[in-house]
């Protein structure tokens, strides 16, 4: 059971909306939860969910502890872009989620990763994320890199933390972008109102880098690389959308009438590299643009095609129409 007190510094806020935008990191339902379950306390009482807090009100949380759960292999085919006894790099698919947690205890990244290792994997994040120095979404496709050991593991992560490790991204996004390459500096928090969701904010919210270039622009669409200067969490997402020019595809952040082949965001880590944790040699990695990708690119690119031909025949008949006038 985990204690934690906070002091209540305005008046008129509901209990459950007060300790969900606390640092708890509660959901709201999960803050209705405990409330109802008499493990919160305002001044020493127990109260209900929809009670208004007052300038100095102390609330206790108590939060259990969470229901054991230690990760299972399974024997799921990994797609490994290298190996060596210090580190692996996976080409992970889109629709595989990277560690457990609630409602995806299987068929995950780390149950893959336990099969093809065993118990070589770094354990300084624990049993459901054995081997994991960073992640990417469910709907990412793309390169990861997993510890063998924890050596590893800690030199990876700090160069993740010093920023010297090279993450390349490269997306789709709705709309054509003003400028050939640009930069968003924006910190990135957690959604005050929909705590599943990150936004642009400067309240509890970390600094979040991301630079951005042109690769081809498309009717409606921009074929875009993207190079992370830190990584927040849906940080390409979250960015893209607050300049305008959401992910294609992304159900979250994106465009909620855009109709697309596939499911989910339209983005790819295509590039990682850093310093090997025992050679001291950098390495650099690349990996394909997945099929989903480019059949939304060449689809696109046809279809670009298509509205050329119609518009220039349209052109040229315009012009013999006002030729057989004039003539």
């Amino acid at each position: 059971m985990n204690e934690f007190k906070l002091n209540c510094e305005t008046s008129g806020v509901r209990l459950d909306k007060f300790i969900s935008d606390s640092n708890i990191d509660l959901s709201r339902s999960a803050a209705v939860n405990l409330i109802e379950n008499g493990a919160v306390l305002v001044n020493g009482l127990i109260v209900s969910k929809k009670y208004k807090l007052s300038q100095g009100d102390v609330v206790v949380v108590n939060v259990p502890d969470p229901m054991p759960y230690e990760a299972k292999a399974e024997n799921i085919p990994l797609d490994i872009v290298y190996e060596d006894e210090y580190l692996l790099v996976v080409n992970k698919p889109k629709g595989m989620v990277v560690h457990p947690a609630a409602g995806n205890y299987d068929g995950t990244l780390v149950n893959a990763l336990l099969y093809h290792c065993g118990d070589s994997l770094s354990g300084i994040n624990g049993v459901l994320r054995p081997g994991i120095v960073h992640r990417i979404d469910k709907d990412t496709s793309g390169l990861l890199i997993v510890a063998k050991n924890d050596f590893a593991h800690r030199s990876l992560a700090e160069q993740i933390k010093e920023h010297s490790f090279t993450r390349e991204y490269e997306s789709i996004v709705f709309g054509n972008l003003k400028n050939d390459s640009g930069t968003v500096d924006a910190p990135i928090g957690r959604n005050p109102k929909d705590r599943k969701k990150m936004c642009v904010t400067e309240k509890n919210s970390k600094n979040a880098v991301t630079h951005y270039s042109v690769i081809t622009r498309y009717k409606g669409y921009t074929h875009i690389k993207c190079k992370l200067e830190t990584g927040r969490t849906h940080q390409i997402r979250v960015h893209m959308a607050y300049i305008g020019h959401p992910v294609s595809g992304d159900k979250v952040y994106g465009i909620k009438s855009e109709r697309v082949d596939f499911e989910g965001q339209c983005l790819h880590a295509r590039k990682i590299g850093f310093i090997h944790p025992k050679t001291n040699e950098y390495i650099e990695f690349t990996s394909e643009l997945p099929d989903y990708f480019k059949t939304y690119l060449s689809v696109d690119f046809a279809f670009k095609c298509i509205f050329r031909f119609f518009e220039l025949n349209l052109k040229n008949t315009c012009i013999m129409i006002l030729y057989v006038v004039l003539y």
